[in-house]
């Protein structure tokens, strides 16, 4: 009994080693991989995008005179200073609608969105004179596309000088005059969608922003504004920021809910793996005992072998359809291999209900507790509580030195 015990433990161990190759396998494959389809997701799709006010400026030179030293002479030359004034921003009126559309790159997925982009902008020009104001609207990304892209000013069309990572406009602007600039168009970016009044820390007044999301799991990163008012509509959420007179360093951020990510959890649970196997072996060696059943360690061996090809092919499997599909059809391809070859072994009535239950716990539903983040420590926990308790149930009368002495005879 006792070399069969240890056969079990040395086939669980060498087991345990090629569970913890896989595992770093996988998570090679998957993270290697991560920064250059990051970089072709960023170049074909866009990357995170941060939104900031437009500014309005006007510049007016004044001659300043500079000494210099030439010739060991001193040299006083004049020269014209540009000095540039900014008007200030009475109020914001902006309009976000974000639509999150998933894409996978290898083992991984990505949180793209499309976002429709509307901005209301009221400026004052506070000088006692005409001036000719610059208008500029700093784009939220260098590698974006942006469709129906648009300034007007009061209603009007602006035309538009298109710079590296912005547009800007002119337009000359009477005393005391209040004009409201318009910003528009459609984008699209990865991961999160930000916006960022203008500085560390910027005064604000008369700021509303209203952004409408097709997702549930909206998350707000740290160092960000909480949203005023938070509404839940059909698909999604209906998002609310109100000012009047605000003085923040914070932005107003928006995280795309990421999905369930092939790769890792592949991963995990191939590194969780020897646990499920222990509690098979560990069931399979007590009921084998209590019905007098032999099983031989290679018999063991083979069983250990079924449970690997279910990892084995999950790990491959995911690159190629979802990851429900592929962990449905490697559990099916596992339970098949344990129930067909111990129907050989003991029987098919054992190998069709005692084994096969003893596998769908263990190793489906066990590595089924890895897709719900956050409940799998507990759902392992809860099934390794259970197993004891049935165990002590099934095994409270039986004299376990005569089950030795029994097999050493």
């Amino acid at each position: 009994m006792l070399k069969r015990i240890a056969a079990i433990t040395f086939i669980f161990l060498c087991t345990t080693v090629a569970w913890a190759v896989l595992g770093a396998t996988i998570m090679a494959r998957t993270y290697s991989a991560d920064a250059a389809l990051r970089d072709r997701v960023h170049s074909s799709w866009g990357s995170p995008q941060v939104q900031r006010p437009p500014s309005a400026t006007w510049s007016y030179t004044v001659p300043r005179a500079t000494e210099t030293t030439e010739d060991n002479r001193k040299v006083t030359r004049v020269i014209n200073e540009t000095i540039s004034h900014s008007l200030p921003l009475e109020g914001s009126d902006v309009d976000v609608v974000l639509a999150l559309e998933h894409r996978q790159k290898g083992l991984l997925w990505y949180s793209t969105y499309k976002v429709s982009f509307t901005g209301t902008y009221t400026f004052r020009n506070d000088s006692k004179e005409s001036r000719v104001v610059t208008f500029r609207l700093p784009f939220p990304s260098a590698q974006a596309l942006y469709d129906d892209f648009g300034l007007m000013l009061d209603n009007k069309p602006l035309e538009v000088t298109q710079l590296a990572n912005g547009a800007e406009s002119q337009v000359t602007l009477v005393p005391d005059q209040i004009v409201q600039l318009k910003a528009r168009y459609n984008s699209q970016g990865v991961e999160s969608w930000r916006y960022e009044f203008g500085g560390d820390v910027a005064a604000v007044r008369n700021f509303h922003l209203h952004a409408t999301t097709n997702f549930k799991g909206v998350d707000f990163p740290d160092n960000t504004l909480s949203p005023t008012e938070k509404r839940e509509i059909p698909a999604g959420w209906d998002l609310t920021w109100n000012y009047k007179n605000l003085l923040s360093g914070f932005q107003i951020g928006i995280v795309m809910p990421a999905k369930l990510q092939p790769g890792p959890l592949a991963g995990r649970i191939s590194f969780f793996a020897p646990v499920s196997l222990f509690f098979f072996f560990f069931l399979m060696f007590i009921l084998t005992t209590l019905r007098n059943i032999e099983l031989h360690p290679m018999n063991y061996f083979f069983l250990a072998a079924a449970f690997f090809s279910f990892h084995l092919l999950l790990a491959y499997l995911v690159d190629h359809i979802s990851i429900h599909a592929a962990f449905a059809i490697s559990s099916l391809v596992a339970i098949f291999l344990v129930v067909s070859y111990l129907r050989l072994v003991v029987g098919i009535r054992f190998a069709a209900v005692e084994a096969a239950l003893a596998q769908f716990l263990y190793l489906v539903l066990f590595s089924y507790a890895f897709f719900f983040e956050g409940f799998t420590g507990l759902a392992v926990t809860i099934g390794s509580i259970l197993t004891l308790f049935v165990v002590m149930q099934m095994t409270g009368r039986v004299r376990w030195s005569e089950k030795f002495v029994s097999a050493r005879s």
